[in-house]
């Protein structure tokens, strides 16, 4: 039977997948196009159910149509549902949208809030869009952002056992070193789009992979998607 592996020991295994893949992937960035804090709350609100590809996509030229969120509240919900409608769910997020924008323009001024406790009252907004706009847009750690691609890789890191995004990213929190909070899911979702796929993983060519129990170089086995 496996030794159990302690919290420290876990800590470090974590700390040198980090490092490793720092060193694999030194331009590893936030993927969805932005160049201010709105546009990154409104391409994040787009990218749920969607691909990262496909929002940059639509916010090509959506950003060029509406550049604040005063903009957003004066087209009718039909046009705004007609530029998003390829990112999927395009009449939710409208109305995500359109009410964060009637909270930013009549309480923020326009501006976007620098808190989780703000932003997760703008109509849409969950912990994961809190904490990509948070850190990405104003380098606040408040949070691990969890998306697909991070649960797949920390499933497999057996850095947690969780399902749902809430609970992994409180597993993550104490043994990810604050100051890379931000960067861990970069990190993860470049690894895990180049290299752990989710149905062929390519434990042969892994930077991590003698950091990583589900090896199937280790187990003999592929690892479950």
């Amino acid at each position: 039977m496996a030794k159990r592996e302690s919290l420290d020991e876990l800590k470090a295994r974590t700390r040198e997948v980090i490092r490793r893949l720092k060193r694999a992937y030194p331009g590893a960035k936030c993927s969805l196009n932005h160049s201010n804090p709105f546009e990154l709350l409104v391409a994040t609100i787009l990218s749920a159910q969607c691909t990262d590809e496909r929002v940059n996509i639509v916010t090509e030229d959506l950003f060029r149509k509406y550049r604040k969120p005063e903009d957003y509240l004066k087209v009718p919900p039909r046009e705004l549902e007609k530029d998003i409608q390829s990112t999927g769910f395009f009449r939710n997020k409208t109305k995500s949208i359109q009410g964060t924008a009637k909270v930013l323009t009549e309480q923020y001024h326009g501006e976007v809030p620098q808190t989780m406790d703000e932003l997760l009252e703008l109509p849409g907004v969950a912990r994961k869009t809190a904490n990509v706009v948070l850190g990405n847009a104003f380098d606040i750690h408040a949070g691990v952002v969890v998306d697909t691609h991070v649960t797949r890789l920390s499933h497999r890191l057996a850095f947690t056992q969780q399902k749902s995004a809430e609970k992994i990213e409180q597993d993550l929190i104490p043994i990810v070193p604050k100051k890379d909070w931000v960067i861990f899911p970069h990190l993860m979702i470049y690894h895990g789009r180049k290299i752990c796929k989710a149905r062929n993983p390519l434990c042969a060519e892994c930077t991590i992979e003698k950091q990583c129990p589900s090896s199937y170089l280790k187990t003999g086995v592929h690892p479950p998607s």
